[in-house]
């Protein structure tokens, strides 16, 4: 299986290292899923960049997905897509990934419900807890959690202010992996 635990999702926002660097730590430490995340470049840029990390992961036999663009996603060979509720829709993007993975973010049972049934590889479910990163509404919460883990036999990877301090409860509500990005690893909170 392509998520092995842990899943980093870059945010230039919070890293002092350019992308290509930061992911090039995580990979080296370990980490085999990336998730590219990309909100205030242009599309040529995004392509660009996402193209020197399909190589970088390559090398490391590591699974990049693109987040948003299904487009730049198969341009660059990347394993595959993870889209927002208001992204293209996730039947549209398994018609145009094929058998490429997508994901795509939910925030409670019935959302939940309808990736699995829409043919999503993957949810991300959030966020669970408190986090700055970007407004994704109020936290879920554990037993919401545990909840989507027993509706839905796709994977769950949990988002949001997961960190040090609450990652076992998260593993004990059943997430198959958990998401962290750039500001976990230098220290500070999600």
């Amino acid at each position: 299986m392509y998520l092995n635990g842990l899943c980093f999702i870059t945010d230039r926002k919070y890293c002092s290292l350019p992308v290509y660097d930061m992911v090039s730590v995580v990979l080296k430490a370990g980490i085999k899923f990336v998730q590219y995340r990309e909100k205030d470049r242009t599309r040529r840029e995004i392509y660009a960049e996402a193209l020197r990390l399909r190589e970088l992961t390559n090398n490391f036999n590591a699974t990049l997905i693109i987040n948003d663009h299904a487009d730049i996603a198969l341009a660059i060979n990347a394993d595959g897509v993870h889209l927002g509720q208001d992204d293209l829709p996730l039947r549209e993007a398994r018609r145009i990934m094929g058998t490429r993975i997508v994901g795509i973010s939910t925030h409670d049972l019935l959302q939940a419900k309808e990736a699995e049934a829409g043919g999503a590889d993957y949810i991300g479910f959030g966020p669970v807890f408190h986090t700055t990163t970007k407004d994704a509404g109020a936290p879920r919460g554990i037993d919401n959690l545990r909840l989507i883990k027993q509706n839905v036999s796709i994977p769950v990877v949990a988002i949001g202010g997961v960190g040090i301090a609450n990652i076992s409860s998260v593993c004990d509500a059943g997430a198959d992996a958990v998401a962290v990005g750039d500001r976990h690893l230098q220290g500070g909170h999600r």
